[in-house]
């Protein structure tokens, strides 16, 4: 499977969860990968071996992508390292429910710096470098479409990030250059475990909510990415893609 071959990625947020298995998938598509990561080096380094193990290649790269000079430095990474950009999956995100009385200023600056503000400057940055028939894809969240109680932060971040795709759809479509969203419902990982939501009366609901009957995993949603990345959906852009079961 090469759908991807000679092609560079930047996946952001890639050392653990939904961004371990979309950087691994790429990779299995004969994807180069830049694996970023904020803190998780040990994570990174160990989906770098990964893919190295299975005869890809791929490099761990830090950066903040709410810091400007970082995402610069992480972009040119990749140009530098790969000598071209072709793909940029914006993973890097965070999620903290609280209810509306409960809200302060460091709790929106914080899930909005790192879901609005980082793929803005990761976008910003990379678009100069993308070649024509680039891709960008953006993970956002079925919070948009299913309306959670407590979400109200969360869900505006992943609401702005559905609305800057259609944007930049339209912006970056004469340059050869597609934008499209993904939109994962409640998926199993090690943060949704280590929140508590695995074996929860949230994954109760979730999983009664769900014409599909479960909740997704990470395999669920990688190989949905990599088909918006391939030249496969090269007519395919400023779509949201819900990738929750059938949960609307």
């Amino acid at each position: 499977m090469n759908k991807l071959k000679n092609k560079v990625a930047i996946v952001t947020g890639a050392s653990k969860g939904i961004g371990a298995g979309i950087a691994r998938q790429l990779a299995a598509e004969g994807a180069k990968v830049i694996v970023n990561y904020a803190t998780g080096k040990t994570g990174a380094d160990s989906v770098v071996a990964d893919i190295e193990a299975a005869g890809g290649e791929a490099m761990a790269v830090a950066a903040d992508v709410t810091n400007q000079r970082e995402v610069e430095a992480l972009v040119s990474s990749a140009i530098e390292h790969f000598g071209r950009l072709d793909i940029v999956v914006n993973n890097s995100g965070i999620y903290q429910f609280a209810r509306i009385e409960e809200t302060t200023e460091a709790l929106y600056r914080k899930q909005f710096d790192i879901n609005v503000l980082g793929p803005l400057l990761v976008c910003a940055a990379a678009v100069p470098h993308l070649e024509k028939g680039g891709s960008i894809i953006n993970i956002s969240s079925f919070v948009t479409r299913v309306f959670m109680a407590e979400s109200a932060i969360y869900s505006g971040s992943k609401g702005a990030i559905d609305a800057i795709t259609g944007v930049l759809a339209r912006e970056l479509g004469p340059r050869g250059i597609r934008v499209n969203a993904v939109n994962p419902g409640l998926v199993e990982t090690e943060g949704t475990h280590a929140t508590g939501a695995m074996g929860s009366d949230f994954q109760t609901w979730n999983e009664a909510q769900t014409p599909l009957g479960r909740i997704g995993q990470v395999q669920d949603i990688a190989p949905i990415v990599s088909y918006l990345a391939s030249d496969d959906a090269g007519w395919v852009t400023g779509e949201v893609i819900m990738a929750s079961g059938g949960m609307r």
